[in-house]
């Protein structure tokens, strides 16, 4: 506890925030940092440079703690960041992410199998401490196959939650090989 104490306490020094702290066998010392959220302010991505910056600083810091490791790594949440809090599910509604619950739901509800502990969905804000993730279960189009438009849409089903029944929760992984989308016409600068 010491150890995740100290790396926490270098990296908030350097206006960066803990999202992830992982030991493994070999050695490796595995730190995951993001730019501390603020509903007033623009997200910031972490870049290259804050890595090495906090590289530098953290080889510096566990060196004179003494600290037992093989190999030190920093990085960047990535597209698939864990959430791990309030702060990260305010952050992040409406975003789509991917929860696993301790407990399958228990019963039926709906069309939802009674069993079922994964979910992928929307983020929403039921109300108080309650989250929902809302969704619809239709089938995946295969590569090249067309999709009818007047196929009529799967209903949307929502499953509410605390973040205390959740045993994970992350932003689900969604690549766009296309390239981004230019703006609408009225958000371009002119």
């Amino acid at each position: 506890m010491a150890l995740q104490q100290t790396i926490d306490d270098t990296v908030r020094g350097l206006g960066l925030e803990l999202v992830e702290l992982e030991r493994s066998i070999g050695g490796l010392l595995r730190v995951t940092i993001d730019f501390p959220w603020s509903p007033s302010e623009s997200p910031r991505l972490v870049t290259v440079e804050d890595c090495e910056r906090v590289t530098r600083q953290l080889q510096y810091v566990l060196e004179v703690e003494g600290a037992d490791y093989a190999r030190l790594e920093v990085s960047s949440p990535g597209i698939d960041r864990p959430l791990r809090d309030a702060r990260d599910f305010e952050r992040f509604e409406g975003e789509l992410v991917d929860v696993v619950l301790k407990a399958p739901i228990g019963q039926a509800a709906g069309r939802v199998h009674a069993n079922r502990k994964k979910f992928r969905g929307e983020l929403r804000r039921a109300d108080g401490e309650h989250w929902q993730i809302v969704w619809r279960d239709e089938p995946m189009a295969k590569p090249g196959q067309r999709v009818s438009a007047k196929r009529v849409a799967a209903p949307e089903q929502a499953l509410t939650f605390l973040l205390d029944e959740l045993q994970s929760a992350r932003l689900a992984p969604v690549v766009d090989f296309k390239g981004r989308k230019s703006p609408p016409p009225d958000a371009q600068e002119v």
